[in-house]
């Protein structure tokens, strides 16, 4: 029986050991394609969701970008109110911080958007309404930190009732709203990729038990060795892409590590030199600070001696003993110019435009900018303004000069050719920047340096802004010039090219106005043949000194004295009511500004109705915090004065009282001593 069955077996026909070759290959190949096409269906349906729930995440990252941005211009507005409000140097900064951030998120933004035409153009209008509010919030910030409170705070209520930060509101509200309806769209196509995935997923089980049931059918033509190749290659691949799906996640979180090391290794980078600026700044203020305080001293012990030698000068008939207190006044009058540089360093003088020769100016700058540029660079003068002149604060302008030179020094390295050029120049409206149309003196600074690309030029006049190393600079030069240049009327413009040097060019408009050349009353270098020359004497005065240092006091009523007015001293600027009280025929107040408790504006402005008709006279070495607002309608002398300077500056309160005393008689007010006959020396009080 074993015989019978299996020798027909064996003796199979040619077709029967046919299809037995071929059966197993076709089954093979069917089962192949079922499973591929269930795979390709498997993976287009989880690649649909894949992109369904990337594109989700998407709208979520710039609907979370976009409402990020807006906070970030709330906080950073309500941070600019706080610093026009309070005038917080640290609050000015975090706003500037705030307002980077919020440019930063910008960009993200952007980059976000950057493959979406429709967002794109959004964008495009949202950085154009940005770079505009910019613009006006960094103006309101500029003015801010120029002391120009009433300036700024008027241009922030501008600024709040602007349209541009509705428009601003309205573009993100329009990107979120946008991203809001794409976001249900990719919910739906998530949901759908879904559902098919499901379907897929019952059609690759039923597909299975069909395999299965067809393994079963083709067991008996297939062989246990294929069956047993089939299983090994099977575990094979199964185990290749377990590896290639192991490697690719490796290389994925070293990817993510790397980037998180860079971003941690920037922050640090950044904080650090966050850390180092702020601490450049604190010295410079306390430089400032210090060099302030020394200047009042000083000054304070110049007045002393310079009016000792005037008062010595007039007593000494010997030619050589007058040869040496001349000397010992020229000492004294280069002691003065230093301590004037020392004061334009520190900002602690008021702003005092005069009219001044600015080609005298730039000359008589000539061998501090020699020794300031060093030996290794050439300056040129090239001065051609003629009679024209400028209104501007003296100390100001030189300060200007000297920032702009020392910018050139650093951009040429110490190595090079400095020009300084002055020019007449008529402009047509606009012609630069938002001059009107008219006369202009030219303030040209060149250098033959490495000059600035187009993004330097773009931020030179921002405070704070530099491309020095850290610990070379502040930021804060051209933005000094910037606002001086403002306060004058006038215009800046900045001309550079890489490798090709930089040009400044300062437009002031021209003075017009026939007046005296500027030089303040209080100038010690100004010759006593020279000063008044044209002025009368004034009439003999009844003065109250108010000022705190004795020394100070016992040589302003010596001065006084010796010019012939009587003179009544008070030491403390409290005293000063009880004194105008117990005298009543006080005729003028020479007061010290910067004194214990109060300055002297204060003091001044705390006067009873009766006595604020008194001219005063306001002498200052230092005038610190006080505003320079505060001095007007007064007259100011300079510490340290000369005989000649404080004859002047009495003639021109002499002439004040005298326009005043007309309103004063007819306000009821008590009349002013004028002519009274000049009181012995023995009768003045000491």
């Amino acid at each position: 029986m074993d015989q019978e069955s299996v020798g027909p077996s064996e003796e199979a026909p040619p077709w029967k050991r046919r299809v037995d070759r071929i059966l197993p290959l076709v089954i093979g190949c069917a089962l192949a394609a079922a499973l591929g096409a269930l795979l390709y269906f498997a993976g287009t349906a989880a690649q649909e969701r894949d992109e369904a729930l990337a594109e989700q995440r998407r709208s979520y990252e710039i609907m979370t970008l976009a409402r990020r941005l807006d906070a970030s211009i709330a906080r950073s507005e309500a941070t600019l109110a706080r610093y026009v409000v309070g005038m917080d140097k640290d609050v000015g900064r975090v706003y500037q911080d705030q307002w980077k951030n919020a440019s930063a998120e910008l960009e993200a933004l952007r980059l976000a958007t950057r493959d979406d035409a429709g967002q794109a153009r959004l964008l495009a209008k949202l950085s154009e309404a940005f770079r505009t509010r910019g613009a006006m919030l960094s103006d309101i910030a500029l003015r801010t930190n120029y002391d120009q409170k009433i300036a700024a705070l008027g241009k922030y209520y501008q600024a709040s009732k602007d349209p541009g930060l509705a428009r601003i509101s309205t573009l993100l509200d329009q990107i979120v709203d946008t991203e809001t309806s794409r976001l249900e769209e990719h919910s739906q196509s998530a949901a759908r990729a879904g559902a098919s995935l499901q379907t897929v997923g019952t059609t690759y089980r039923l597909a299975g038990l069909a395999l299965v049931v067809a393994l079963l059918v083709a067991a008996w033509v297939a062989r246990s060795a294929i069956r047993e190749r089939r299983r090994e290659q099977r575990l094979i691949d199964e185990e290749y892409h377990r590896a290639q799906k192991l490697e690719s996640a490796v290389a994925a979180r070293t990817a993510e590590l790397e980037l998180a090391y860079e971003k941690l290794r920037r922050e640090t980078d950044d904080r650090a030199r966050m850390e180092e600026s702020l601490r450049q700044l604190q010295k410079m203020e306390a430089v400032g600070r210090l060099t302030g305080g020394i200047a009042h001293d000083f000054n304070n012990m110049l007045t002393i001696v310079v009016g000792g030698l005037e008062l010595a000068r007039r007593r000494v008939k010997s030619s050589e003993a007058l040869r040496h207190i001349d000397s010992a006044l020229d000492g004294a009058g280069r002691a003065s110019a230093l301590t004037r540089r020392l004061l334009a360093f520190a900002r602690s003088e008021p702003n005092l435009p005069e009219p001044h020769d600015p080609d005298s100016l730039v000359i008589g700058m000539a061998d501090l900018l020699d020794r300031a540029m060093g030996d290794q660079l050439t300056i040129k003068f090239e001065l051609d303004c003629g009679s024209w002149q400028l209104h501007a604060d003296r100390h100001q302008f030189e300060n200007a000069l000297l920032n702009l030179a020392a910018n050139a020094r650093d951009a040429m390295e110490g190595r090079g050719t400095l020009v300084i050029r002055t020019r007449q120049s008529r402009l047509v409206a606009r012609e630069i920047g938002d001059c009107p149309a008219g006369e202009y003196i030219l303030l040209s600074v060149i250098d033959t340096g490495r000059g600035m690309n187009a993004e330097t030029l773009s931020h030179a006049f921002e405070p704070f802004y530099t491309t020095k190393p850290v610990g070379k600079g502040t930021g804060l030069g051209l933005s000094q010039v910037f606002g001086f240049i403002g306060q004058c009327g006038g215009e800046v413009r900045l001309l550079s090219e890489p490798e090709k040097g930089t040009e400044v060019h300062l437009y002031f408009p021209r003075h017009t106005i026939a007046s005296d050349l500027g030089r303040s009353p209080g100038s010690v270098m100004e010759p006593a043949s020279r000063a008044a020359a044209n002025e009368d004497d004034p009439p003999p005065l009844r003065i109250l000194v108010v000022e705190d240092d004795p020394r100070v006091l016992a040589q302003t009523r010596s001065a006084l004295m010796e010019l012939g007015h009587e003179v009544i001293g008070c030491g403390h600027p409290h005293n000063a009511i009880s004194a105008l009280d117990a005298d009543g025929k006080i005729d003028l107040i020479l007061s010290d500004v910067l004194m214990p408790d109060m300055t002297g504006p204060e003091m001044i402005a705390a006067l009873p109705a009766p006595f604020r008709s008194i001219p005063v006279i306001f002498a200052t070495g230092y005038a610190g915090e006080v505003e320079s607002s505060m001095f007007e309608g007064h007259e100011l002398l300079r510490k340290p004065y000369t005989l000649t300077s404080l004859r002047k500056a009495l003639a021109q309160a002499s002439r004040r009282m005298a326009g005043r005393r007309p309103a004063a008689s007819a306000s009821g007010e008590r009349p002013r001593r004028s002519n009274a006959p000049p009181a012995k020396r023995s009768d003045r009080k000491a």
